[in-house]
């Protein structure tokens, strides 16, 4: 049969659907048929309820169901028909100029868009390299054994120094008035590790086995805590407990705890190494694929459709729900989020979505099986045992569609980087492992 399609604006479309009367009584009738057959109705037995009753109870229902069908099935049928590539859901409404004995519908819709990508040999594209260094070993060893410090008493009167284990009581009023987490006994924490504020730790630093110091602590603007936020307070700390901490020596020992087989340095600081190395190897194609897709999405031009949008919004909100809700946030599902904050962060997700989809077809770019199977090896070769780790992927349709999508990503980049014009931008070691 014959499609018009009617263009309205960009992406969106209109297709007029003619349905026969006959065909939809028809349908509801033998529907009605067949529930008359099970349905129970008190007075009557199973089975043996009148067709005029069943139809006075379920005729409505039924009839809304078979109209919903019947008008997806020619929706369906005439885009097909048409060759048209439909985004999201259409919105359907009765058209009442249909002819004797017919039944019209207006399907208002949107069709994924034609994509243009430029040619990427004009994209610059700049690709990070790092090393694992020694000195990155080194720094991993020395958190290692901070890891697994031990604390002894220090003498009575040594004063608290940087990676001291200190045990305090301390009270901070704001206005003559204690407030809400600024009062604790026997509180510990590592000095000069950060846990507390600059002003507190520079106050406890020097302070003595029973020693008692007041000083003033100004909180920052953007503290956590909104009460106190932007505020100064007057503090009260008392030192009840001194303790030095002791590392752990590089040697043997050491090494053993760890898991390390041989029980030498040496193969410490391998196993570090292939660790480290593994890492570094993750991050930077994170960081690479990331500027190769925006050298992507720089090249392509493309209309997008409204549905898929507000649909990567509707989900983006409900994580934001769910999240809220992991946090112990009272009333999540009803918080007002309003979804322009996402708005750019999804353009750009289905935007991104379209433009690969587009190179993936057009140049064979889709993953192949032993890609596959070469991506879940690599995944489980971390692990103890690598082969309980590849049969958990394969035991599930899902992890091993996102298995796919990443594989993609990398025949992506790969092919992206192939064309571009890359130049290498070597960068530390922890600078890399400094921004996630």
């Amino acid at each position: 049969m014959a499609v018009t399609v009617e263009t309205l604006e960009k992406l969106e479309r209109k297709i007029t659907l003619t349905l026969p009367v006959g065909v939809i009584q028809t349908e509801v009738d033998s529907r009605l048929r067949k529930l008359a057959r099970t349905v129970k109705m008190d007075g009557f037995r199973p089975g043996k309820v009148p067709m005029n009753v069943v139809a006075q109870r379920y005729g409505y229902s039924v009839h809304y169901e078979v109209m919903n069908d019947k008008v997806g099935e020619a929706f369906a049928t005439a885009a097909n028909e048409a060759k048209l590539r439909v985004a999201g859901q259409p919105k359907i409404s009765e058209n009442e100029t249909a002819p004797e004995g017919q039944m019209a519908f207006d399907a208002i819709f949107e069709v994924f868009p034609e994509v243009k990508i430029a040619d990427l040999a004009g994209a610059e594209v700049e690709k990070l390299t790092a090393d694992v260094t020694e000195e990155a070993i080194d720094k991993t060893i020395e958190i290692l054994r901070k890891q697994r410090r031990t604390f002894a008493q220090r003498a009575q009167d040594a004063a608290a120094q940087d990676t001291d284990r200190v045990t305090v009581d301390f009270e901070g009023k704001i206005d003559g008035e204690t407030f809400a987490g600024g009062k604790a006994s026997d509180f510990q924490f590592i000095l000069g590790d950060g846990q507390m504020l600059k002003e507190f730790e520079d106050a406890t630093r020097g302070m003595k086995f029973g020693e008692s110091k007041t000083f003033p602590l100004a909180f920052p603007a953007d503290y956590h805590g909104k009460d106190v936020a932007g505020k100064t307070a007057d503090f009260m700390v008392t030192l009840k407990k001194l303790e030095a901490a002791n590392l752990p020596e590089v040697n043997a020992d050491l090494a053993k705890s760890l898991g390390i087989a041989e029980g030498t340095v040496e193969a410490l600081r391998a196993d570090i190494r292939k660790n480290l190395e593994r890492e570094v190897k993750h991050r930077l194609l994170a960081r690479n694929k990331q500027a190769a897709m925006d050298a992507l999405v720089a090249k392509a031009e493309l209309d997008l459709p409204k549905s898929s949008v507000q649909a990567e919004l509707d989900r983006m909100v409900e994580s934001a729900r769910a999240d809220l809700k992991q946090r112990g946030i009272k009333d999540a599902d009803k918080a007002p989020i309003p979804d322009d904050i996402f708005r750019p962060q999804a353009e750009r997700r289905v935007r991104l979505g379209l433009v690969v989809a587009e190179l993936v077809r057009s140049n064979d770019l889709a993953a192949k099986p032993e890609q596959i199977k070469a991506h879940v090896e690599e995944l489980a070769a971390s692990y103890e045992k690598p082969a309980d780790v590849i049969r958990w992927y394969y035991g599930d349709n899902r992890r091993m569609a996102e298995v796919e999508a990443v594989v993609i990503e990398n025949n992506v980049t790969e092919f992206i980087l192939g064309k571009a014009k890359v130049s290498d931008k070597a960068v530390s070691f922890d600078e890399l492992m400094g921004q996630n």
